[in-house]
């Protein structure tokens, strides 16, 4: 690794501390280098606030060094006013004469243009460096302003003979401890969770974070119900999103009701609605629509022990490739990307 890798890698790792709270702003990290020592570093804590290159600046406690130094960020710095000042300008400001950048900016807003603005006030600029790595990390926001859809992430469990559940059992956990803690991490990561209106009936689910953090992802159900009182996610939630090919009269103020159930005019609105990424959890025909209308880019699929002999079939995958697998308390955790969507990690493209 050279000395550019090595300071890049500290932007990725700064940058995974906002994991989950910079949506829809990508993830980003910040470090300024003097005579091969970190004199500043931060990284974009959430939508709003100061971006990863302001609070690197900001933390330098001898501004004069800004003028010879190097900041390395993994992602082109922003060149608009948004919520937040353009950090081009900021840089410019500072006079710091070289800036090191894992890619540009997918968004259109900035693509090139944070670059071209630092090339003309004769700053140096050296770009793909640790691209790869930094593509994997803001792969949501990479895929949603490349194609104008949210990043789709199927996850289930289901028994060692793919069993999704039993047939007419409700609430039945299939995963381990261990396991539904890490899928709530997943919550927490990812800005959307979506499940059908029958999982909805049986499971009566909260969809939160709660066995990870409070940072719960915004519930998005396909075929809405007509009474809103016996289900827990209407009430915890500030906002929930339904999809019915029904007329919903008088909703609770806090549910917004889209009358479409074609999967692909669903994922425009949640594109309209700024949500970078969903987890579907299902049901069964959810996660099947997905997976044969091909609108997915990774699954991850736990596989218990347990053998249940008879119930509802697991989906099967098309399609896929499988990335790797690891081991959680007895299940089995594997994650696959979709062939054409997208991939990384690092079979590549985006």
């Amino acid at each position: 690794m050279n000395t550019d890798e090595k300071y890049i890698q500290r932007c990725l790792e700064l940058a995974q501390n906002g994991k989950g709270s910079t949506f829809p702003n990508p993830m980003v990290g910040a470090v300024i280098v003097y005579d091969d020592q970190i004199i500043g570093e931060g990284w974009h804590r959430q939508a709003g606030e100061p971006h990863a290159e302001i609070v690197a600046i900001e933390s330098v406690k001898d501004k004069s060094l800004l003028k010879k130094s190097t900041l390395y960020v993994n992602l082109e710095p922003c060149s608009h006013q948004g919520r937040t000042p353009a950090c081009s300008l900021a840089i410019i400001e500072h006079r710091i004469p070289k800036v090191v950048i894992s890619h540009t900016d997918p968004n259109p807003l900035v693509s090139g243009k944070g670059v071209e603005m630092l090339h003309q006030a004769g700053i140096k600029v050296i770009t793909g460096i640790l691209e790869k790595e930094a593509m994997e990390l803001n792969r949501f926001f990479i895929k949603y302003h490349r194609k104008k859809h949210p990043y789709i992430v199927l996850k289930w469990a289901q028994s060692a003979d793919r069993i999704l559940t039993p047939f007419n059992a409700s609430r039945f956990a299939i995963s381990n401890t261990y396991s539904r803690t890490l899928m709530h991490k997943w919550r927490s990561e990812i800005p959307a969770i979506m499940i059908g209106l029958n999982t909805l009936m049986v499971d009566n689910p909260r969809l939160d974070s709660r066995l990870w953090n409070e940072n719960a992802p915004l519930p998005v159900i396909l075929g809405g119900p007509y009474d809103f009182e016996p289900y827990q996610v209407f009430d915890i939630h500030q906002k929930v999103l339904v999809f019915s090919e029904e007329h919903i009269e008088n909703p609770p103020p806090n549910v917004k009701v889209f009358r479409d159930t074609v999967l692909r005019e669903i994922l425009d609105q949640l594109y309209e609605q700024g949500i970078l990424a969903v987890m579907v959890e299902g049901g069964a025909n959810v996660l099947e629509q997905f997976i044969e209308t091909g609108l997915w880019d990774e699954a991850r699929i736990f596989t218990s022990k347990v053998t249940l002999d008879e119930g509802l079939k697991a989906p099967a995958l098309h399609d896929e490739v499988w990335l790797k697998a690891c081991e959680i308390e007895g299940d089995k955790l594997d994650i696959y990307r979709h062939r054409q969507n997208g991939l990384l990690q690092d079979g590549t493209y985006l």
